[in-house]
């Protein structure tokens, strides 16, 4: 297939704090799923936010001065999608949509100019589990998009996504045409550095100013304004 450029852009949506939240359910899960790989109860905690998977336990093992070798990771990769598994009526429960997501996804997912798929350093089978048992994942093309299991690097997610999707549409992504949205500064570099557009969304721990700052070309308080995130994302971008 020849990739052309059709005017299609390529939306890709963070999901930790921009889409949902687990409410304590990662946390939870993921200590399970240490201890699993390791046979060691998690008992120090690694920074999370704009982290891959991969990249979180290696720092979690340094911690606790276990080996950083390819057993633990492949045991880790594993068991995590399967406590997951197992915990979804319970991340259903405690966990939720945040407010707008679900409207803007779906008002999104209509219009044809657009590809919307996910950049997130959560391992793809843990993606896939958030977003159906919220029910996003129908809005969003899963095959488009990038996870911590392709690259530890997260900006190099960006060009992983990029070619996916191209694979499948037949368009050329690139920076002109890419948009990488999510809640904290670490995504905002993700898009920049790895060669798209950002823009923020202040659902986590970072205010639009503190989005807008960072680089993020639009910043919006959360996602309840569906008509303007629409109108911005088929606008010309600066």
């Amino acid at each position: 297939m020849i990739a052309s450029r059709s005017g299609r852009r390529l939306i890709l949506w963070d999901i930790d704090h921009t889409l949902i939240e687990t409410r304590g359910v990662g946390g939870d899960l993921y200590a399970n799923a240490f201890h699993t790989a390791t046979g060691v109860r998690m008992v120090h905690k690694a920074e999370v936010t704009g982290q891959t998977e991969p990249s979180i336990l290696t720092a979690t093992l340094r911690l606790h001065g276990i080996a950083e070798d390819e057993p633990h990771l492949s045991r880790y990769t594993a068991a995590l999608p399967a406590e997951y598994d197992r915990h979804r009526a319970e991340l259903a429960e405690r966990g939720r949509v945040l407010p707008g997501a679900q409207p803007t996804l779906a008002t999104l997912a209509d219009r044809q100019e657009l590809v919307q798929s996910v950049l997130t350093g959560n391992l793809r089978e843990v993606a896939r589990i958030k977003l159906e048992v919220f029910g996003l994942d129908r809005y969003v093309d899963l095959d488009a998009g990038a996870y911590g299991d392709d690259d530890t690097d997260r900006p190099k997610l960006v060009a992983i996504a990029q070619r996916r999707a191209m694979a499948k549409y037949g368009d050329v992504f690139d920076r002109d045409n890419t948009v990488v949205i999510g809640d904290s500064s670490h995504d905002i570099n993700t898009g920049l550095r790895g060669g798209a557009h950002a823009a923020g969304v202040a659902s986590g721990s970072e205010s639009v100013e503190q989005l807008r700052a960072a680089g993020a070309l639009v910043a919006w308080p959360g996602l309840t304004d569906t008509a303007a995130i629409e109108a911005f994302l088929l606008s010309p971008l600066a």
